[in-house]
C-alpha cells in the first residue's frame, strides 16, 4: 500500500518500536505485516528481519514499528437475512471484542446486505460505538441478499474521503460469507490499496444452514459461498479471515491480529502516477533461517499517488 504523506527522519528513526512523525515532505510507501508459520501468528522480530521488494528491487526500510498502533477502524455488519440465525452470537461477540479497543483508535460502523450504508462516522467514543452496535445495528430487521464485494469496496471508499493520519486503517467485515458474485476482484484490491487499508474478514456461520446452503451450491452452482472471493481480497490487502462459530473468540482474535502487525516504511520509487506497483515482503538472515516455513502476510501491491 502507498502511503504518501510526510516522516520527520532523525535519530528516533532506527529506534525499532517507536511510531514515526510525520513532518517533511518526502513521500512513503507504507507496509503493514505479519509472519505466519503453521496457521500461527509470531511476533518479536526486528528491522532487520525483513526485506521488501518493490517491482522486485530491494528497498532500504527507514521506519519499522512493531506493537500497538492506534487504529481507524470500520466495522462492517452484514444484515442479509442469513445472518439473522447467528445475530444472537454476533451481538455477544461485539462487546467481546469491542473490549480490544484502546483509547486513541477510532470506529465507524457500516452495514450491508444488498447496499452498503453508514450508520455512524469516525469516533474515538468508545461507549457510543459499543451503543452503536447494540442499538443501531443488532436490532435493526435482518433481510435482503448479500452483496460482500460491493460492501468492502464501499468500506475502501469511505477511507478514501478521511485524512490520512498515523494511524493503521483497517476493515473488519462480520459475515456469514454466503452471497453473489456481484463485481471482479481486482478492482476492489486496487481500491483498498489506494486507501492504504486493510480487510480481514470475521466468518460466523450457523453449521446446520452451512450444510443446507452448501446442497443447494449442487444443485444451483450460479449461487456460490463467496469464501474464496473475500478471502483473495483480504489476502492481497495484507489482511486474513476467521472461519468460525465461537464468534466470541474470533472477534478478539481478529482485533488483536489487526493491531499487532509490523508495520514498514521506504521511500516511493519513481513511476507512473496511478499506476499499480508490486510489493513482496519475506523474513531474512537469521529469521528466515529459524522459521523456514513461515511466510510474511502483507499486502501484495500499491497505488503511486495521482498527481
Amino acid at each position: 500500500m502507498r502511503i504518501s504523506v510526510t516522516i520527520l527522519l532523525c535519530a528516533g528513526l532506527g529506534a525499532q518500536t517507536t511510531t514515526p512523525t510525520f513532518r517533511a515532505d518526502i513521500s512513503l510507501v507504507h507496509v503493514d505485516s505479519e509472519v505466519i508459520e503453521d496457521g500461527r501468528v509470531l511476533s518479536g522480530f526486528g528491522k532487520d528481519d525483513f526485506r521488501v521488494l518493490d517491482e522486485g528491487k530491494l528497498q532500504a526500510l527507514l521506519h519499522f514499528s512493531a506493537g500497538d498502533t492506534a487504529l481507524d477502524l470500520i466495522l462492517l455488519f452484514d444484515i442479509s437475512g442469513s445472518m439473522s440465525l447467528v445475530v444472537a452470537a454476533v451481538s455477544a461477540a461485539a462487546q467481546q471484542g469491542l473490549d480490544e479497543l484502546r483509547g486513541g483508535d477510532r470506529v465507524c460502523v457500516m452495514v450491508f446486505n444488498s447496499r452498503s450504508r453508514e450508520v455512524a462516522g469516525f469516533t474515538d467514543d468508545l461507549t457510543a460505538v459499543q451503543k452503536t452496535i447494540q442499538e443501531g445495528v443488532l436490532n435493526l430487521r435482518f433481510g435482503g441478499g448479500t452483496r460482500i464485494q460491493d460492501a468492502v469496496d464501499s468500506a475502501a471508499m469511505r477511507f478514501m474521503r478521511e485524512p490520512r493520519s498515523e494511524r493503521r486503517r483497517a476493515v473488519l467485515v462480520i459475515t456469514d460469507n454466503i452471497g453473489l458474485r456481484t463485481r471482479r476482484e481486482q478492482p476492489v484490491i486496487r481500491d483498498f490499496w489506494e486507501a492504504d487499508a486493510l480487510l480481514s474478514g470475521l466468518i460466523v456461520f450457523d453449521k446446520k444452514f452451512r450444510r443446507v446452503h452448501t446442497m443447494g451450491l449442487i444443485l444451483a452452482p450460479d449461487a456460490m459461498l463467496l469464501e474464496a472471493g473475500m478471502k483473495g481480497i483480504a489476502a492481497k490487502t495484507g489482511g486474513d479471515a476467521i472461519d468460525t462459530q465461537d464468534a466470541g473468540t474470533a472477534f478478539q482474535e481478529s482485533m488483536r491480529r489487526i493491531r499487532s502487525r509490523y508495520s514498514l516504511y521506504y521511500a516511493q520509487p519513481q513511476g507512473q502516477p496511478g499506476s499499480s506497483r508490486s510489493i513482496k515482503v519475506e523474513l531474512t538472515g537469521e529469521a528466515a533461517g529459524q522459521h523456514p516455513k513461515a511466510r510474511v502476510r502483507a499486502r501484495t501491491g500499491y497505488v503511486l499517488p495521482k498527481a
